[in-house]
């Protein structure tokens, strides 16, 4: 290289990084006032265990600048209320609302009337796995007796998802059931506002059959109350799952794993991104959100702003694929 191209080279370095020196240092957006955190679902569902436990997670590790962190329970319209009050506090870095696979399902269906891709996921702490359990005392013992009994007469068991037709509670037991032929568009299906009201509902007899996520049914079962026919998860599970037969393990080529996080506003800055994205870091290393989640029976995880917003995008595409062939609406 020419001497005059080296040390125009050196030159431009030297300047810039004199600029970088002179400039004042770049000051982390940090919060200045209560933090609302939106829950989409009423309590007892593990929407708002995880909801409360990332709560407290923030809170005694003091990661909110001394900030309380309020989490309101905004129920209606399957979740759109509170996406509606979180893109309402557009560029607002103080409001938080749960970021969700069932969102993005029940957007997909049409059955929430709110795109998700206007908001900012900016972490993804826990992969789900969705079950579908029965009283203890049912005639059904696995998901082979339960696809027998539904490919004779898909009327037959009312199947309880929440918190809305076409979420995701609902695609991971529709999913497996139309890949072993059974007409899901003939299932009873009775959605409930929780997955603990559906478990409930189970429970007192008013339904047959549920599909939740894992920890609203294994205390159930633990006790001795439920019994768990199928795991919706790509491969056997491990802890308090073990044992537990995939639908794939059952002769059925289906599985369907849901994911739970935070998302903020539309119209956040990167230093509001950044900040949260820090924060949520720190709590999924934090011992008592990861005891918490594991004897849940789901998996902690860490995915930051980036792969969030990745999953987003591919999850949308896939989910309106997978809505398209289960006939339960369309992507708009």
């Amino acid at each position: 290289m020419p001497l005059h191209r080296i040390r125009a080279l050196l030159a431009g370095a030297l300047a810039t990084l004199a600029l970088g020196m002179a400039l004042p240092a770049h000051a982390q957006w940090k919060p200045t006032e209560r933090i609302t955190y939106l829950i989409g679902v009423a309590p007892g569902g593990t929407v708002d265990l995880y909801a409360r436990g990332v709560r407290d997670a923030l809170e005694n590790l003091k990661l909110t600048n001394g900030q309380t962190v309020v989490p309101e329970n905004k129920v209606g319209a399957g979740g759109a209320l509170a996406l509606q009050q979180l893109k309402a506090n557009a560029g607002n870095g103080h409001w938080l609302a749960t970021f969700h696979t069932g969102a993005i399902a029940g957007a997909a269906t049409g059955l929430l009337r709110i795109d998700p891709r206007e908001f900012v996921p900016v972490a993804m702490l826990v992969e789900e796995t969705s079950l579908v359990a029965v009283r203890a005392d049912s005639p059904l013992k696995d998901g082979k007796d339960l696809v027998a009994l539904l490919r004779a007469d898909p009327t037959k068991a009312r199947i309880a998802v929440a918190p809305a037709l076409g979420q995701n509670t609902h695609l991971a037991i529709a999913k497996p059931l139309q890949a072993a032929g059974v007409a899901i568009d003939r299932l009873t299906i009775a959605p409930f506002r929780s997955s603990g009201e559906s478990v409930t509902a189970l429970l007192g007899g008013h339904v047959d059959v549920v599909s939740a996520t894992a920890p609203v049914i294994l205390p159930h079962v633990a006790a001795g109350k439920l019994r768990i026919l199928a795991s919706a998860a790509a491969e056997p599970g491990t802890g308090a799952l073990a044992g537990v037969k995939t639908w794939r393990e059952q002769g059925v080529p289906a599985d369907y794993v849901s994911y739970n996080g935070v998302m903020l506003a539309p119209g956040v800055g990167a230093d509001q991104i950044r900040m949260w994205e820090d924060a949520l870091r720190k709590v999924s290393q934090d011992p008592a959100w990861l005891q918490m989640v594991e004897k849940s029976g789901n998996k902690p995880i860490f995915r930051g702003f980036v792969d969030s917003h990745r999953y987003l995008h591919a999850e949308w595409k896939a989910t309106g694929e997978l809505v398209q062939q289960l006939k339960l609406g369309a992507p708009k």
